[in-house]
């Protein structure tokens, strides 16, 4: 198209939006006003209270529903243990007893082992990937269903992006120095370590660091750089090893009792949905920029080594995590479906992302510096 034809054209619409169109209005919206009631919401969480990253994204999400709504919906957070304990988060909004909850999806994998799907998988999607997953690959729909069946509607309410490895309080040169290791990684990324024979645990964020002190753990995965220096684990574990193989983009998921979901009226679901989004994207951005931060002082200011995993237990982890996943496909229906749709998004995404994101990171790598 000629240039000056082009921006002519261009010159048109914006006056005939300036003039009005039809944006495609949701029924019920047709005309300008407020939907709000005055409500008072609970939200519990799986994070300790003011931790840093994770617990921001809980906290943004809270504030985000109160400011959006003009304060009609208030959200007052409660941390891990000050209502209900971590663990018991899900439980408490799917019988009423709080409205909306924020954590990790797959710490609900004793209600169906699906639910590990939505935040992250050994060997599975990016950040970039789950998130396209879920918001245009058929996820949500899937997720809504399972979440559904114990009356909760899911969200997702942030990422913090690919994580290490873990924290190891003896150096790891061979697959046999894994074995008989007590390790802190919940999800699925437990079963893979307990099938090369180390024994796995899962454990709130709370109860890490003592547990690491003490001896009842040998090491352990937590989030990333940020997190894992604000819980000082490096004073406990002085060997940080990548590549995380369990997160590489752990998502979080908002989960709102169905019953209330259903009592909102389109404009208060509108809110819930956009201050999700908006925590969502905000805490990956957060988490990229301090990890980043907190490596350097790590590695600089408290003498921590970076190492690498060997290639023999990557292989060993990579080997038992197919396993692993075409297991729990097959526990049931609704597990089987899910992974079916998420190996598809990711195949399509690894096809484009070998010639986009990978092929230019390692040409960055390679030919440029600054």
């Amino acid at each position: 198209m000629h240039r000056r034809k082009f921006l002519g054209g261009g010159a048109v619409g914006a006056a005939g939006l300036a003039a009005g169109c039809d944006c495609g209005v949701p029924a019920g919206l047709e005309s300008v006003g407020s939907d709000l009631q005055s409500r008072e919401l609970k939200m519990v969480t799986t994070w300790p209270k003011d931790f840093p990253g994770l617990g921001m994204m809980a906290e943004r999400t809270a504030r985000f529903i109160t400011e959006m709504s003009g304060g009609a919906m208030r959200v007052q957070l409660f941390a891990a243990g000050e209502l209900v304990p971590a663990f018991e988060s899900f439980d408490a909004v799917s019988n009423g007893a709080a409205d909306i909850y924020h954590g990790a999806e797959y710490y609900w994998v004793g209600k169906s082992p699906a639910f590990a799907f939505f935040t992250a998988v050994p060997f599975g999607m990016t950040a970039q990937e789950i998130m396209a997953w879920t918001e245009f690959g058929g996820g949500q729909e899937l997720w809504d269903e399972l979440s559904g069946r114990f009356n909760i509607k899911p969200f997702v309410a942030g990422n913090s992006g690919h994580q290490l490895a873990g924290w190891f309080k003896r150096e790891i040169n061979s697959l046999e120095d894994m074995r008989g290791m007590k390790f802190r990684m919940p999800g699925l990324g437990g079963e893979v370590l307990r099938r090369i024979g180390v024994s796995a645990v899962a454990l709130p964020g709370g109860e890490i660091y003592q547990a690491l002190q003490s001896g009842a753990i040998d090491g352990t995965e937590w989030v990333g750089p940020w997190n894992d220096l604000a819980f000082g684990f490096y004073r406990e574990a002085k060997y940080y090893y990548w590549p995380g193989f369990h997160e590489p983009g752990a998502q979080l998921g908002a989960g709102v009792n169905l019953d209330l979901w259903n009592s909102l009226t389109l404009q208060e679901q509108s809110i819930v949905r956009g201050a999700c989004q908006r925590a969502n994207h905000l805490g990956l951005a957060e988490f990229i920029h301090h990890n980043a931060i907190a490596l350097d002082q790590l590695i600089n200011e408290h003498g921590v080594e970076l190492r690498r995993l060997p290639d023999e237990v990557m292989e060993a982890l990579a080997r038992e995590s197919k396993n692993v996943l075409e297991e729990t496909a097959a526990t049931d229906d609704i597990s089987r479906r899910v992974f079916e749709s998420y190996k598809a998004s990711l195949n399509r995404s690894m096809a484009w992302s070998r010639i986009s994101d990978e092929a230019y990171m390692r040409a960055r790598r390679d030919l440029f510096s600054l």
